[in-house]
């Protein structure tokens, strides 16, 4: 195989990926689960947001795997894979509304730290096309996170604009 990066430089970039896929399946399944059992005064909201959330994660998985195999690797699918390379915790049981949303927030600010940690390994082999999937990712998880922690805040945050 010679696309131009290292074999070195992709076993790296793959294995961060398997992480990401990890973390990705993961938070797939914890929403989906969230989608089916929220109840509360938020329920449509949610149930509406979850749905929206798990069906982005189902088409971000897809990609996060090509991407692995486009390397020349084979992308973990099993869930002992998964769990031993995730870093979002299973959710067992059925939390609260707000608990399911900090739950959710957590877990997609800890796919963006998985993401930053993955970057520079993409970005030193000059890995493009991986470095536009991180990015795309980043993106919606920091925006997703926030959306989520809006639901919850009970103050404002921080305003850099302040004087």
């Amino acid at each position: 195989m010679d696309i131009g990066i290292s074999l070195e430089d992709r076993t790296e970039i793959s294995r961060g990926l398997g992480r990401l896929l990890a973390n990705s399946y993961q938070l797939y399944l914890t929403t989906h689960q969230f989608h089916w059992n929220v109840t509360g005064p938020m329920f449509q909201t949610l149930h509406l947001m979850f749905e929206t959330q798990y069906t982005e994660m189902a088409t971000a998985i897809d990609q996060i795997a090509e991407r692995i195999r486009a390397l020349g690797f084979f992308a973990p699918g099993s869930f002992s894979q998964y769990s031993e390379l995730s870093s979002i915790e299973e959710v067992t049981g059925v939390p609260a509304a707000t608990d399911m949303v900090a739950i959710l927030t957590r877990a997609h600010e800890t796919s963006a730290r998985v993401i930053r940690e993955i970057f520079p390994s993409a970005e030193k082999a000059g890995d493009q096309a991986t470095m536009d999937l991180l990015t795309q990712r980043l993106n919606l998880h920091e925006k997703t996170a926030w959306m989520l922690r809006s639901l919850i805040e009970s103050s404002p945050s921080q305003n850099a604009f302040a004087s």
